[in-house]
């Protein structure tokens, strides 16, 4: 039975048309599967689902999403950060899989859009959560420092969504002709902002959301570890997993200005 594949050209021109074409005729493609992004179940057959290829100096591993978690795309790793993907996706027990030692801030990050009620208002925000652990620069370990990181750069502690966090001097969220590109940061070496986070593909937001940025002319940027939030299908569950994450200590935010349109 055909699936309800999205190939995107890069995947293809990774894996040739033939094998894509298998793909969307249903050969050689899962049913069900594990949203390599969210970890939560997928069917191919009933929803929308992407082809992401993970590729090592050697070898490649093909794993599938939520096409509204992430898009069809291709994620270069190192072998070590593959075997720990082949991990991942096959549920695989034994060792857990350690982060590249050397893994940039900009890994793989899950990004969300929604409207959010804080401080007594509805405000446009983002949420964050990356798709693997992430290891400080240059260390072979604590497993995951990704709200420590943050914080060094100026995120803010959220240990309740009642006030806005505070503004982020430098950082900037990316609106190009009303769709998401990237969030900005400060460039180390002077100049022009450079990108903490940039789409694979614009990312379509909607239209309340576009028109309440417009409106106040920032964005809140909340922030969580790998598997605290996950992709939540409505803003209400986006709320009430925001909320368990603060209550938890595991919550980090700031508002960032809007740049572009």
């Amino acid at each position: 039975m055909p699936r309800m594949l999205d190939v995107s050209d890069e995947v293809r021109a990774e894996i040739g048309d033939e094998e894509a074409d298998r793909l969307l005729g249903g050969d050689n493609a899962p049913g069900t599967y594990d949203c390599t992004s969210c970890r939560t179940p997928g069917d191919s057959e009933r929803e929308r689902t992407s082809t992401v290829l993970f590729v090592g100096e050697e070898t490649a591993v093909l794993a599938f999403a939520h096409a509204s978690c992430i898009p069809s795309q291709v994620v270069p790793v190192s072998e070590e950060q593959l075997q720990g993907a082949v991990r991942s996706i096959t549920g695989g027990e034994g060792q857990r899989p350690q982060p590249e030692p050397d893994l940039p801030l900009q890994a793989e990050l899950g990004v969300t859009s929604g409207l959010l009620l804080v401080g007594g208002e509805v405000q446009p925000a983002l949420v964050v959560e990356p798709l693997v652990p992430i290891a400080r620069p240059g260390t072979n370990g604590p497993v995951d420092v990704f709200l420590e990181l943050l914080t060094e750069q100026g995120f803010s502690t959220v240990t309740a969504l009642d006030q806005t966090p505070e503004q982020l001097p430098g950082w900037s969220v990316l609106l190009v002709m009303g769709k998401l590109h990237a969030v900005l940061q400060p460039n180390a070496n002077g100049g022009a902002p450079v990108a903490w986070w940039q789409a694979h593909q614009a990312m379509q937001v909607a239209e309340e959301w576009r028109s309440a940025v417009n409106k106040s002319g920032r964005v809140l940027v909340f922030a969580a570890p790998v598997g605290t939030i996950g992709q939540q299908p409505r803003e209400d569950l986006l709320r009430e997993a925001l909320d368990r994450a603060a209550a938890a200590g595991k919550l980090v935010g700031a508002a960032m200005p809007l740049a572009g349109t």
